[in-house]
């Protein structure tokens, strides 16, 4: 958002807390993220397949390293690019949890997972991956349970280039094998695939 002023990037920000707010008030849920000047409203798909594979994950990562604490669903920002997300899971050193904040510092994060949505995988798929690298998010880990690729990709090595700052690595894996995101190693053999018929 370099092309924004400061007073700018605070009404984008004022304008999707509250739009935050009326999503809270409805009956479906939705996440209110920012991106590049533009505010996202995406509805959030409450399928057993999806919950199942975030509660999972987030239990190997506490197990494996007590001082962290991995968070659902909630809202993560950047003070440097004005950039806000809500990833399905985040994880961070207890310790760096400020608990009378509104949002966690997105540069304190040592790892996102998001779980690809069956109706809006682009969002993770491209829009995440460009934006997580910029929010300083070392590790993006994308599990895509959909019945056509059943993958785990592990992208990291965030660093500037022509293309501007990316991730410059990217290591895919397929249900069922052992995955390593930095220091965690994950277990996918349990990770539920979205049904044949959806």
């Amino acid at each position: 958002m370099a092309d924004f002023t400061p007073e700018q990037v605070r009404r984008l920000h004022d304008f999707a807390e509250r739009l935050a707010a009326l999503a809270d008030q409805q009956e479906d849920r939705w996440k209110v993220e920012t991106a590049e000047g533009r505010i996202c409203l995406t509805m959030v798909e409450p399928t057993a397949p999806r919950g199942l594979n975030v509660v999972r994950l987030r239990r190997q990562i506490e197990a494996q390293t007590q001082e962290v604490i991995a968070l659902s669903d909630t809202i993560m920002g950047d003070p440097e690019t004005g950039l806000t997300k809500v990833p399905d899971l985040m994880v961070i050193a207890e310790e760096d949890v400020d608990d009378t904040a509104k949002v966690v510092n997105s540069r304190d994060v040592m790892l996102v997972v998001e779980v690809v949505s069956r109706t809006n995988s682009l969002t993770d798929i491209r829009d995440k991956l460009l934006d997580y690298p910029k929010m300083g998010v070392p590790l993006y880990v994308v599990v895509d349970p959909r019945k056509d690729r059943k993958t785990v990709t592990v992208h990291s090595d965030p660093s500037p280039g022509p293309d501007g700052l990316r991730y410059r690595k990217e290591v895919p894996y397929a249900f069922g094998a052992t995955v390593t995101a930095g220091r965690w190693s994950l277990d996918t053999t349990s990770l539920k695939s979205y049904p044949a018929e959806w």
